[in-house]
């Protein structure tokens, strides 16, 4: 049933993937990264018309490389003109990215766990890669929007429908603090836009296409209870609203890759490296 879901609307929440004490147990291992973590230099850039270039470079530069690595994103509008917090700094990152996978033992645990396995395995899945990881924490009152869009603009394959992202509740996630909405079939219609990396310069990455009008009614919420999973379509359009309520809504969110018959996009801001090649999800 869950399989049939997923094929017909390009997305399926399934509830218990994880327990509640193993969700408690990443949220425990992410507070305690984010207590040691080092703020990046450009984010402590002081806000002026001089220092917008080398801010953005700065950020372009930190987020093109941070594949094979674990870095911290902020949410707008919470360092000062001094560079200095304006909300405490558990409560400043909008995530963490984007090989907690690889680096953190915990994270790859439950993203090699059996259960992970299963659920690719009864999708087909013969030699699934694992792509890319996040921790996702869209703050009470400042999580921010995260507008109409599919996966496969950024994560690009060829031919498409190869990639597959799978969305962890670590709390409940409701519409009053951001769940996703979803327009149920669009895995079927392609994609309009694509995400490269430029050839020299900035910025490093450019947008080639555009982004297809949406209409909001089509869009239908999708709700998931802590420990629960949303199957993602790389294709299928989806979205989150500002979290305007006091709750947080964490989530760890990572995505899949079949390699068979598969060419991943060389011109993908995401690249594997020598340090870090995609790893297989199937482990012995």
């Amino acid at each position: 049933m869950a399989s049939t879901t997923y094929q017909e609307d390009g997305y399926v929440v399934l509830d218990g993937l994880l327990t509640a004490e193993e969700c408690d147990q990443l949220r425990c291992r992410m507070a305690d990264i984010v207590d040691g973590m080092d703020v990046p230099e450009h984010c402590r850039i002081t806000f002026s018309t001089d220092n917008d270039q080398l801010k953005d470079q700065g950020n372009a530069d930190y987020f093109l490389t941070s594949g094979d690595k674990i870095r911290f994103f902020f949410e707008k509008g919470v360092f000062d003109d001094k560079g200095e917090f304006t909300v405490p700094r558990e409560r400043s990152l909008n995530k963490v990215g984007h090989a907690l996978h690889a680096h953190e033992p915990l994270y790859k645990k439950m993203t090699h766990s059996p259960q992970v396995q299963g659920i690719a395995k009864k999708l087909g899945l013969q030699s699934p890669v694992i792509l890319q990881s996040m921790y996702i924490f869209k703050q009470p009152g400042i999580g921010g929007e995260v507008t109409p869009h599919q996966d496969a603009t950024f994560l690009h394959t060829t031919p498409l429908g190869r990639v597959m992202g799978l969305w962890v509740a670590l709390e409940d996630a409701t519409e009053d603090n951001g769940c996703l909405w979803f327009i149920p079939g669009t895995h079927n219609s392609g994609i309009s836009r694509r995400m490269v990396r430029t050839q020299e310069g900035y910025p490093l990455t450019n947008f080639v296409g555009q982004e297809q009008a949406y209409d909001d009614d089509k869009f239908v919420p999708a709700p998931v209870k802590k420990g629960g999973v949303v199957l993602i379509h790389g294709q299928v359009v989806h979205r989150s609203a500002p979290n305007t309520s006091d709750n947080s809504r964490h989530v760890y969110t990572f995505h899949l890759m079949e390699t068979e018959e598969t060419r991943w996009s060389p011109e993908n801001w995401l690249q594997p490296t020598e340090e870090l090649p995609f790893p297989a999800l199937y482990t012995t």
